[in-house]
C-alpha cells in the first residue's frame, strides 16, 4: 500500500500544536449554524410540510428531467418530480404554497391535478391523471419528530459502542465531533436555505456513520500506540494522525468522488443528500484530523486510561 500512500507513514506534522487554534474554529462555526437554524429555520420540503402528490401515466416513456424544467415553465417551479412504477410513470408533488396561482392545492385537489397534468403533456404524449391525494402537514411532523428520534437513538447507540470499545473519555470526545459534523451540515442548509426533505434527513444519518467510523480508525491508532509508544500524550496523538493520514485522504476522497457523480447526474430527487454528503465527508475528514484528538487531549486522555492494569497499579503505589 505505499505506493499509494499521499503522505509518508513517519510524517511528523504537529497537529496538536495547533489544537486551540482549530477547537476555537470549529467551536465558531458550530455557533453560527445553530443561530442560523434557530433564526433561519429550515426550506421544509413537501415531505415534512404537507402538499399535493399526483401520479401521472404517460402514453410514451418520459424523462425526468425534461419534465422537471416543462413543469417549471409551466408554472409549477417547486414542484418534485420522480419516476414512479413504469418508465411511462411519473409521481408529481407540490407543496401546499406551490398552488398559488393555479388554485388552492388543498382545497381543489382535482382541479390541481388536471392543471398538473395539462402542464406535463406534450403533443403526442398526453398525461393522465391516475391518483391524486392530499398530503397532510401532520404526517409530515411525525416524519420530522420520527427523524429527530433516530438522530437520538444513533448518538445514544455510538455512545454506548464506543464506550464499551475504548473509553469513556474517548467516548465523549467522538460524540462531539460526530454532533459537530451534523451541526455543520445543518446548519448549512439552514443558512443557504436549500430544500429540506427525507432524503436530506437520509444524508445526515450517513453523515454521522461516515464521520464515526473515520474518527474511530484514528482512535484505534491511538489506543495501539498507547500502548506501544513513550512519550507524551500528544505525542501519541501526533503520531497516531500522522500514522492514518494518508488513509483518512484517500479513503475521504473516493467517497467524495462517489457522492459528487450523485449530485451531478442523480437528477434533482438525490441532490439534497448528495449535497449534505459531500459537506459531510469534507467537514467529517477534518473533525477527525482537527477536532476528536484535539478534544482527547483536553479530557486527559493518557495511557493509564486504557491500560487498567497500569491505573490499578499506580492507585495502589499511592496507598498508605
Amino acid at each position: 500500500m505505499k505506493p499509494f500512500n499521499v503522505f509518508p507513514y513517519d510524517s511528523a506534522f504537529n497537529f496538536m500544536r495547533l489544537r486551540w487554534v482549530s477547537l476555537a474554529v470549529a467551536a465558531a462555526i458550530m455557533l453560527v449554524a445553530i443561530g442560523a437554524m434557530f433564526t433561519n429555520g429550515f426550506n421544509l420540503a413537501l415531505d415534512f410540510s404537507g402538499g399535493t402528490g399526483v401520479e401521472l401515466r404517460f402514453a410514451a416513456p418520459v424523462n425526468v428531467d425534461q419534465m422537471r424544467g416543462q413543469l417549471q415553465k409551466a408554472g409549477y417551479a417547486e414542484a418534485q418530480v420522480q419516476a414512479f412504477g413504469a418508465s411511462n410513470e411519473l409521481l408529481v408533488r407540490l407543496p401546499n404554497k406551490a398552488g398559488r396561482g393555479h388554485g388552492d392545492v388543498t382545497s381543489n385537489l382535482d382541479a390541481t391535478a388536471a392543471a398538473v397534468a395539462r402542464a406535463a403533456s406534450s403533443p403526442g404524449n398526453p398525461a393522465e391523471v391516475r391518483r391524486s391525494a392530499e398530503i397532510s402537514p401532520q404526517v409530515g411532523n411525525e416524519l420530522f419528530e420520527k427523524g429527530a428520534w433516530a438522530l437520538m437513538f444513533v448518538v445514544l447507540g455510538f455512545l454506548i459502542y464506543i464506550s464499551f470499545r475504548f473509553e469513556w473519555k474517548f467516548a465523549v470526545a467522538a460524540i462531539i465531533t460526530t454532533l459537530h459534523d451534523v451541526v455543520v451540515v445543518l446548519g448549512w442548509f439552514a443558512l443557504s436555505g436549500h430544500e429540506f426533505d427525507l432524503t436530506v434527513l437520509a444524508g445526515v444519518l450517513s453523515v454521522m456513520g461516515y464521520s464515526i467510523n473515520d474518527t474511530i480508525v484514528v482512535f484505534d491508532r491511538v489506543r495501539e500506540n498507547f500502548r506501544s509508544m513513550r512519550g507524551s500524550s500528544a505525542d501519541v496523538l501526533n503520531a497516531s494522525i500522522n500514522q492514518t493520514l494518508s488513509r483518512t485522504v484517500i479513503t475521504s476522497f473516493v467517497a467524495f468522488l462517489t457522492v459528487f457523480a450523485l449530485y451531478l447526474y442523480g437528477g434533482g430527487s438525490l441532490r439534497g443528500m448528495a449535497e449534505s454528503q459531500i459537506l459531510g465527508i469534507v467537514i467529517g475528514t477534518l473533525s477527525s484530523i482537527f477536532v476528536a484528538c484535539p478534544l482527547l487531549l483536553w479530557l486527559g486522555a493518557s495511557k493509564q486510561d486504557l491500560m487498567p492494569k497500569v491505573r490499578d497499579e499506580a492507585e495502589l503505589a499511592r496507598r498508605p
